[in-house]
């Protein structure tokens, strides 16, 4: 480089600059004796002067830069002490790797478990075949975001664990049916037991067994789920009481039994001894926690137990459910990985629902919601209804009682229950309502015999 055409430039004193400040940075404790004619050296430095300035400039400033007598740049990890920190870089490296695996194996095992459970869940599709053909008559939902679930329990005897109570005829008919409704806030749920011997009109439908189909006529509400399986009991239901049916699961004995087993128990309460070899059951009177054979007994016995009457029956299995509710959410089983699975487990086995609800998820959310319920706004009742008048063995509804029940849940209105006074028993009223009115209730909201889950089970 030249100042002007023909003459040289001086030196340029860049290099020699930062090769004094990188001594004057160097700790004079770490270097050792530098050998002769060392390119970090003063002299090589000043020989910058000699004639081959500009090269020998950029040879100092490369022995200094490259020599091994130079320290490394200090590392933050090893405070600041200039010693590389690899042991413990190891040391996080191999930490970091130990979790990614934790990780993964837990998120294989839930996914595994997941699926599991989701394809132990059998989707009713016959069912939401039949119902599409009839969508036009059915009724529309007056509230969209209000669910209605129709719980069918099958007295099927037909697969493994349900021969046992009794010959397989290869029919079934629904031993309990509950109309159950979440309100659209989900503040409150009502589940309304329909009786198995009430008449009802029974629209025309696919039969189940031998093809063809039934005509409409007037008979016992149970029938429906024989001639027709779900499809005819939910259009049963919705003739019945102008309910729109959102959804519906099916559930055996079997399936009974193990949900009850996998909750440990249900606790309930006898006023006296019970021995009935139908429902196989043998039980001492007063409280005591029931397993899934014993309840299953309780919920279906009907001579041995009271006055041997469906209705009697029906409250004994409201009672029942509220308690098995009551132990759900007090014993933190739907918080509690470990009790949940095998309730779940149990529950996915052995149920049949509609294609809405066939899912590990969907049930969850259904969960979900019955847990954010306080106990003492999940209610039970029965139809208002009465001795059949040309049958005294079969039950017909109440009017206007019935209607008005029907009406609310339609709407999703509230709907009040109070158990009947003692001496009354179920049918304490003819109008399906209790005796003790003199309890005030919001005004306009209709009142009917019935429980909550949170009543004792010796109340």
């Amino acid at each position: 480089m030249t100042d002007r055409a023909g003459t040289p430039a001086e030196p340029d004193p860049e290099p020699e600059r930062q090769r004094e400040r990188e001594r004057e940075q160097e700790p004079p404790t770490e270097r050792g004796p530098e050998p002769a004619g060392s390119g970090g050296s003063a002299d090589s430095g000043d020989s910058g002067d000699s004639g081959d300035s500009g090269d020998s400039g950029d040879s100092g400033d490369s022995g200094g830069g490259d020599s091994p007598d130079s320290p490394e740049p200090a590392d933050p990890a090893d405070g600041g002490s200039g010693v590389p920190a690899k042991p413990r870089r190891h040391w996080l490296r191999w930490t970091a790797l130990g979790v990614s695996v934790v990780l993964l194996g837990a998120a294989g095992t839930g996914w595994w478990f997941y699926r599991k459970l989701d394809d132990n869940i059998t989707t009713d599709t016959t069912a939401a075949d039949e119902l599409r053909r009839y969508e036009k008559e059915r009724p529309a939902a007056v509230v969209s975001a209000a669910r209605n679930i129709l719980l069918i329990g099958s007295d099927t005897r037909s697969g493994e664990g349900n021969r046992e109570y009794g010959r397989d005829k290869g029919t079934q008919r629904s031993d309990t049916v509950i109309l159950l409704h979440l309100s659209a806030d989900e503040s409150g749920a009502t589940a309304v037991s329909i009786p198995r011997d009430l008449m009802v009109t029974i629209p025309s439908c696919a039969r189940t067994e031998g093809g063809g189909r039934t005509r409409e006529q007037q008979a016992q509400f149970n029938w429906s789920f024989e001639w027709g399986g779900t499809a005819c009991t939910i259009r049963t239901v919705e003739k019945l009481t102008g309910i729109r049916v959102d959804h519906h699961m099916v559930i055996d004995f079997r399936g009974f039994k193990k949900m009850v087993d996998a909750v440990d128990g249900v606790e309930v309460c006898l006023k006296e001894p019970v021995d009935d070899s139908d429902a196989k059951l043998k039980l001492p009177a007063g409280r005591q926690t029931l397993d899934g054979e014993q309840a299953l007994g309780f919920v279906r016995a009907r001579k041995s137990l009271g006055n041997g009457s469906d209705t009697e029956r029906m409250d004994r299995q409201q009672m029942f459910l509220g308690a098995l509710v009551n132990k759900v959410q007090s014993d933190g089983v739907l918080l509690n990985p470990a009790k949940l699975y095998p309730v779940l487990d149990a529950a996915t086995k052995s149920l049949t629902t509609d294609p809405g609800l066939d899912s590990l998820r969907d049930l969850y959310d259904l969960a979900r919601t019955m847990r954010a319920i306080p106990t003492e706004k999940v209610q039970f009742l029965t139809v208002p209804r009465r001795p059949y008048a040309y049958n005294a063995n079969r039950d017909e509804l109440v009017q206007p009682a019935a209607s008005e029940l029907f009406r609310q849940l339609r709407e999703d209105r509230p709907v009040v229950v109070r158990k009947a006074e003692p001496d009354g028993g179920a049918d304490a009223s003819s109008d399906g309502k209790p005796d003790d009115a003199d309890t005030p209730v919001p005004s306009g909201t209709p009142t009917f015999t019935g429980r909550n889950a949170a009543e004792g089970v010796c109340a």
